[in-house]
């Protein structure tokens, strides 16, 4: 079993290294988060439910602060996210809002999961499939365009929404882990003015890998690594190692290729550990000229502890009888 655990790291390491030497610059559409670790459910529908219980997220960044360009406006992003396990069914679902303000764009979407688990012989291996509405919004005003196209206004915002949905499967066998999916399959288009500026949404695939590592000191290690693809034309990834010290405090670092290093941390609240509180630094070190060189990420997360009543049986007292 040890010398498993053992080939696969190897293997793991051998397939990271192998894909560094064809990443190329990202070119991706989605948000990014530099804590994609504990919202794996954005990422992939079959996370839905998957470690039990009921579990709420709320995560704000900030990237690239105090950004000069685009009138004084950094790209800002919120993700709220909850999710729950339904057990007899063997089912997850989940629930994740994306609000993402981009430049002269703000994109909103919603996406309901549903998630199977099925419990093999050596792991758990799940299927999710997520579907929604995607909106996009258009400000006119902080819209720069190298020719002008009278079709265009000048002033004023648009909206468009379309259906958008994606699928994923995850293979988890305990201390690793194997996620991949796929989101807007379906690419949905937009066109702003008549149709004088178009914007398709293009499909979006990620595989997540990581490897849990255990140790009698109370410390616990978890090395993972997201490989981003846009049509399979881009390719970007996160790559992060995060220690926890008795399930309380963590902290770790991560590196965004041609993007920024980061620190992340975090603290567990309350006696169960049950409320946890988030922080993220990136800082920039590519493209330093046309960004702002630090970003900041702050998330908070709960987990619905297991109410369950214990019935205790009242002692029952009369001249005769005690039960």
């Amino acid at each position: 079993m040890v010398k498993l655990e053992f080939n696969f790291l190897k293997y793991l390491l051998v397939f990271i290294s192998s894909c560094f030497l064809f990443l190329e610059a990202d070119g991706q559409q989605d948000a990014q988060f530099t804590q994609y670790m504990y919202n794996s459910t954005y990422f992939n529908p079959a996370f839905a439910g998957k470690d039990g219980g009921y579990r709420f997220s709320a995560l704000h960044r900030s990237q690239w602060l105090n950004y000069s360009g685009n009138n004084g406006n950094p790209p800002i992003t919120q993700l709220v996210s909850a999710q729950a396990a339904i057990e007899k069914l063997k089912l997850g679902v989940g629930l994740n809002f994306v609000n993402d303000n981009i430049g002269p764009t703000t994109n909103q979407e919603v996406n309901l999961s549903l998630a199977y688990h099925k419990r093999l012989r050596m792991g758990t291996l799940s299927f999710g499939a997520m579907g929604g509405i995607y909106s996009s919004t258009l400000n006119y005003e902080d819209l720069r365009t190298v020719n002008e196209d009278p079709r265009l206004p000048q002033s004023g915002s648009e909206t468009q929404m379309n259906i958008n949905y994606g699928a994923g499967v995850i293979y988890d066998r305990g201390k690793y882990y194997m996620a991949l999916s796929s989101r807007h399959i379906n690419e949905p288009g937009f066109d702003f003015g008549e149709g004088a500026l178009e914007n398709q949404l293009k499909n979006h695939s990620y595989l997540m890998l990581g490897y849990r590592i255990r140790t009698f000191a109370l410390w616990d290690f978890e090395p993972s690594i997201l490989l981003k693809t846009v049509s399979f034309n881009n390719f970007s990834y996160d790559v992060s190692v995060i220690a926890t010290y008795n399930q309380k405090v963590s902290a770790g670092l991560a590196f965004r290729g041609e993007e920024s290093v980061s620190l992340i941390t975090g603290y567990s609240l309350l006696k169960d550990n049950s409320l946890r509180i988030g922080y993220a630094f990136d800082l920039v070190v590519s493209g330093i000229e046309a960004k702002s060189p630090t970003s900041h990420e702050f998330m908070l997360s709960y987990v619905l502890p297991d109410v369950t009543k214990e019935f205790q049986r009242t002692i029952q007292r009369t001249p005769r009888f005690r039960f």
